[in-house]
């Protein structure tokens, strides 16, 4: 017998890291992209050990290696003054405790490395300029239904279509997202155009009353992504695509040390999103279709792991389902395997908003103390070891 048929409605980092475990795992797959070309959304993405683990497992963290920056460390550092708190080592101290690395990388140098791996395997896996609409499933499978009155026929529907997709309303209708009150900025800066002082491979969090700031190097240190995060509630959509006015970028940040304000004026093109929340779901599949990633889970980006929790939900999925020989019951597998500790992360996502933007952090005096207690080192532990330990290509199913 011909080997199952899995097609995956989006071809993201989520998408593309399914496919590559699904097709290592000797499953037929097909991608359904809506995109004409493979071109992410031009941002940063860190990459702790949990995730670089599973991309190692997947056979291109090396590949990936050659554009990403082995990150030095992570600081805090305040608003106002500039103070520094070192958190902790990100370079050789991930590899001697977790056994890889925490890569910082350009979002679209991490989809290239995964669709260089993905077409090395099955160079006709991926299908572009195909939106997904909608499915129908039946007893012998799934029919995807795509734009244009195209269809798709396989064994099983993965959506990983992302934080507005299809299939989770075609599975569950309708989702209700709530309005943080947040509101996030991005961009990219050449690192060129930055001081001297400013050119460190290391990532820092910049927290303050009402808003924070992250920054950390990329593309072999040729680039600095930057995310600014504020308070208000006067912009409510919730887009990766929409332009921002650079001048209410600045005025957002008015008052924030120097080194923010560079940052910030060599922004050229910034993009502002509307930060909402989502009870976790803690239902994915229904007969022969489930979700990944943001489909099924989308977080705030507090913790930094959305790209890291979909890279592992396609390890775990391949695995789950070469385990089982009934498409359902290796969807189950993995959804088990996977609900919890997701819907752990964007709560704890959530929290971490609250902890940049605390009132104490208004004044150094206050400051120190708080960022002394909220980010030692048995604190910090507790909300990142658990993440960071975890072994999508080892964990029991």
């Amino acid at each position: 017998m011909s080997a199952p048929r899995i097609l995956i409605a989006g071809g993201g980092i989520g998408g593309l890291a399914a496919a590559l475990a699904l097709t290592r795992a000797g499953f037929r797959v097909e991608v359904h992209e809506q995109a004409q070309a493979m071109r992410e959304v031009g941002a940063g993405v860190q990459l702790s050990a949990n995730a670089t683990r599973a991309l190692a497992w997947l056979g291109v963290l090396d590949d990936l290696r050659g554009t990403a920056v082995e990150a030095q460390g992570k600081e805090i550092r305040l608003w106002s003054t500039g103070q520094t708190w070192t958190l902790f080592d990100l370079g050789a101290e991930s590899i001697a405790r977790y056994g890889y690395p925490y890569l910082t990388a350009y979002r679209p140098d991490l989809l290239a490395a995964l669709e260089r791996g993905l077409r090395a395997a099955d160079p006709h896996a991926l299908r572009l300029g195909a939106r997904a609409e909608g499915f129908v499933q039946d007893d012998t499978g799934v029919t995807l239904y795509l734009a244009g009155g195209s269809t798709a026929r396989g064994n099983a529907l993965i959506g990983a279509d992302g934080i507005h997709s299809r299939i989770r309303a075609g599975l569950f209708g309708a989702d209700r997202p709530r309005f943080t009150g947040l509101i996030a900025w991005r961009g990219v800066v050449p690192m060129a155009r930055l001081p001297q002082p400013l050119h460190r491979m290391v990532g820092t969090n910049w927290v303050g009353p009402g808003r924070h700031v992250v920054h950390y190097p990329l593309r072999a240190g040729t680039l600095m992504n930057v995310v600014g995060i504020v308070e208000r509630g006067d912009w409510q959509v919730e887009s990766w695509s929409t332009q921002g006015d650079p001048q209410e970028l600045l005025r957002d940040f008015s008052g924030w040390h120097d080194d923010v304000q560079t940052l910030m004026r060599n922004v050229e093109k910034p993009f502002k999103w509307a930060l909402a929340t989502r009870e976790p779901l803690m239902t994915w599949s229904r007969g022969c279709v489930s979700l990944l990633g943001d489909a099924c889970h989308p977080t705030l980006p507090m913790l930094a792991q959305g790209a890291a929790q979909a890279i592992e939900d396609g390890v775990v999925l391949a695995r789950a389902l070469a385990q089982q020989a009934d498409i359902p019951a290796g969807l189950r597998t993995y959804e088990a395997a996977r609900v919890e500790r997701t819907a752990r992360m964007v709560r704890g996502s959530a929290e971490n908003a609250t902890r940049f933007h605390n009132p104490a952090l208004a004044h150094a005096e206050g400051a120190a103390d708080y960022v002394s207690r909220e980010w030692a080192e048995e604190r910090i532990r507790e909300r990142y070891e658990w993440l960071f330990t975890y072994r999508a290509d080892e964990v029991r199913l």
